[in-house]
């Protein structure tokens, strides 16, 4: 696996010396930084959305949610960051999971049950998200795969929690 890892690391990292990839991945990077991309379009959700602000924001709480999770299992593992000279500046030294990858994933699943828009916008650039953080060179692929996979988990299973508050009428006439 560590042999898999280093070599797509590589192959991924290598893409970063092109100007404008670069300037791409850095730009994610710092959008996603502490989740703060996907807060945002979850914010913004709820004040365009106003027949499902509660679910939106409950989806914002989802997506926090797992970005505090991916936190505290990066404290647990204190897997060190790879060995590449990084194009961006790092908030830890830990690479295990990504909180860039858990908290994009958790957005996609979130977002994309609330609105048809959200299932065909969200997870392209969520994944470009999880991509960008092995091209500045900050990831292992397999940080990079846990992170996705938390997110989404998290996400899933507060899935009906979160479209609890989309109607608010449910329940009503019973």
């Amino acid at each position: 696996m560590h042999e898999y890892d280093q070599r797509l690391l590589a192959a991924l990292r290598g893409t970063g010396e092109h100007p404008h990839i670069a300037a791409a991945a850095r730009t994610l990077s710092f959008a996603g930084e502490h989740g703060a991309l996907w807060l945002a379009a979850g914010l913004a959700g709820a004040a365009l959305d106003k027949e499902r602000r509660g679910a939106w924001l409950r989806g914002t709480a989802l997506t926090a949610g797992a970005h505090l999770a991916s936190m505290g299992v990066k404290r647990l593992v204190r897997r060190p960051r790879p060995d590449a000279e990084p194009l961006v500046r790092t908030a830890g030294r830990h690479s295990f999971p990504s909180s860039h990858a858990t908290s994009a994933a958790a957005a996609a699943v979130a977002y994309g049950a609330l609105r048809p828009a959200g299932a065909r916008l969200v997870p392209p650039l969520a994944a470009a998200m999880c991509v960008s953080r092995m091209v500045v060179g900050v990831h292992y692929p397999s940080d990079v795969a846990a992170g996705a996979a938390l997110g989404a988990l998290t996400a899933r299973l507060g899935t009906s929690w979160m479209q609890g508050a989309a109607t608010p009428a449910q329940g009503a006439g019973k």
